[in-house]
């Protein structure tokens, strides 16, 4: 047989229902990004109980989760490719649920810390693979449309998380926010053994260089960190500049690294795909755009409008909505040259919504009407349909079997490209009035439609590097 059937043969999906591993492992997805946004409403009533803790180490409930899942979304997902993605998904779902019900147990925020580095650890290697395991369980014609509903699932848990994460907080405290991933872990590991294929191999390729996923995790780790928390801790800090050079220096080694290694931390084969490179780069300014706007939108709302934090979740369920929407719209596509000529559009609207918010209509009084609701919905769609229509052409130049590693190299830059943003928009903020004033909000905002414009622009050279003609169909 020759190298390229076996390399075929090897690719091609064992006999599945492509819904149900769909089904199954949106929801693991679901479970992984919630816990980004119902244990930031638990934040205060954890530092109440641990009152003897410095504030500025009760924050690493939240960044360390945030930070470990960046970490490993990369290395975890070379591995699934190699070892295979079944047995990286339902590793990673068993130590998650464990850890989760460690943190709701913890004695001390020491053991709070620790058990939420292990769960974001696990949350990194649960989503690489489980968007591994869907799109080599899917038909290719319907990959697309697969994106769109795991995009879309991904942006539900931030529409009920602050919901999810109240009414937990108030009936039982903030240790049920931990507690309630122990029958969902449950249920869904049932699922997978039940519905996953077993016979759904890795590559037979060797683990990946140690070293050089060790430095890539690390290296992510840091930049993210760093740019995360530079805000608190002084951007001239000990802490924000070693973390920031020592995370650039331990990624520019693992990239050196891998290009001398013959099972390289990072597959740069991929990287050389214009299609690949190009639509990663988009993403990470379209992250950058909408981590901006998902932090300013909520504090304008509870400093400038002083609105209730209730009123504030409820007024945010919109925009989530909308992106769910575009997600699931942008997953209909199948011509290749409409999908780059959508995301543009959704970068536009993106743009549009963040103008909106540096406007006048955003001023000391309260404007949801004429405001706030287009501004929610256009933002959204855009979102929605930007991320779904480059996750699908990242996706489509992948071959197969390195899925899962592709695809967590693309999560990993989705998130630095958010720490991005986040750091933007607490520089921009402190370089004005700060978070007191309408201004500095609206330097922010049009910052933000600036980065969704340099990304419309991104996407068009990608589809003049593709060379793909207005009338030529192609799938992902």
């Amino acid at each position: 047989m020759s190298n390229v059937a076996a390399e075929r043969q090897k690719s091609e999906p064992p006999a599945t229902d492509p819904r149900r591993v769909l089904t199954l492992c949106s929801g693991v997805t679901f479970i992984a990004f919630l816990d980004f946004f119902v244990v930031n409403i638990a934040f205060p009533d954890i530092s109440r109980d641990f009152h003897h803790t410095p504030i500025n180490s009760v924050t690493w409930v939240v960044s360390g989760y945030a930070a470990m899942v960046a970490a490993a979304l990369a290395p975890a997902g070379r591995v699934a490719d190699s070892i295979g993605r079944r047995r990286v998904f339902l590793w990673s779902l068993v130590v998650f649920t464990l850890a989760s019900v460690a943190c709701g147990f913890a004695p001390s925020i020491g053991w709070l810390i620790a058990a939420r580095f292990v769960q974001g650890a696990a949350a990194g290697g649960m989503i690489p693979s489980a968007l591994g395991l869907i799109l080599a369980c899917t038909p290719r014609e319907r990959i697309p449309r697969a994106i769109g509903t795991w995009s879309a699932a991904a942006g539900f848990s931030a529409v009920v998380g602050p919901a999810v994460g109240g009414v937990l907080l108030h009936a039982f405290g903030w240790r049920s926010v931990f507690f309630i991933n122990l029958p969902f872990g449950c249920a869904l590991l049932v699922g997978a053994v039940i519905v996953l294929p077993r016979q759904l191999p890795g590559s037979g390729d060797r683990l990946p260089d140690p070293a050089g996923s060790l430095g890539l995790g690390l290296g992510i780790a840091g930049i993210v960190t760093a740019l995360t928390e530079g805000d608190s801790w002084g951007w001239h800090s000990a802490r924000t500049l070693t973390l920031g050079i020592v995370g650039v220096v331990l990624v520019l080694a693992a990239v050196a690294r891998s290009r001398t290694r013959s099972a390289p931390a990072i597959d740069t084969d991929t990287w050389r795909n214009p299609a690949y490179s190009i639509a990663n780069l988009g993403l990470a300014l379209l992250c950058a755009s909408m981590f901006a706007w998902n932090i300013g939108a909520p504090l304008f709302a509870t400093t400038i409008w002083h609105w209730s934090v209730l009123k504030t979740a409820a007024a945010l369920t919109i925009g989530a909505v909308s992106s769910m929407a575009g997600s699931l719209l942008a997953g209909r596509l199948v011509d290749q040259a409409k999908r780059l000529a959508v995301a543009m559009l959704g970068c536009a609207l993106l743009a549009a919504s963040n103008l909106i918010w540096a406007s006048a209509l955003f001023g000391t009084t309260p404007n949801f009407l004429r405001g706030w609701l287009p501004a929610a919905v256009l933002g959204g769609l855009g979102l929605g349909i930007g991320l779904t229509c480059l996750s699908t052409v990242a996706a489509g130049a992948m071959l197969p079997v390195k899925f899962a590693g592709g695809l967590g190299m693309t999560l990993a830059v989705r998130q630095v490209g958010g720490a991005v943003g986040v750091a933007g928009f607490a520089a921009i903020l402190a370089a004005g009035s700060g978070p007191t004033h309408v201004a500095g909000y609206h330097h922010v905002f049009v910052a933000a439609a600036a980065v969704s414009i340099v990304s419309a622009f991104v996407i068009g050279g990608l589809k003049l590097a593709l060379r793909v003609p207005a009338t030529t169909g192609q799938g992902a």
